[in-house]
């Protein structure tokens, strides 16, 4: 399943899904669960590297950042969800 492919059937499931700007090549897929909204499900190690080669961060700069900046930054219940994989 591509991130293109993701994003249509999570906007389908979900149409108030938020996405992680920038980030659309660590888009791994979405929750199933039928007690909480569907949201999108990014591997936060890809985003790191993202941060890596894309902003020319150290590792230690990009886990930082992405600590500060993207895992603590609540945005909603249907804000996306990050997996250490």
């Amino acid at each position: 399943m591509t991130s293109d492919d993701i994003i249509e059937t999570l906007s389908d499931l979900n149409p108030e899904a938020l996405l992680a700007d920038g980030f659309e090549q660590a888009l791994v897929g979405y929750t199933a669960n039928y007690h909480h909204p569907h949201v999108a499900v990014y591997s936060a190690k890809k985003c790191i590297a993202i941060l890596v080669k894309r902003d020319g961060m150290t590792e230690d700069e990009a886990e930082e950042f992405f600590s500060l900046n993207t895992l603590g930054a609540y945005v909603g219940e249907s804000g996306p969800l990050f997996a250490w994989m």
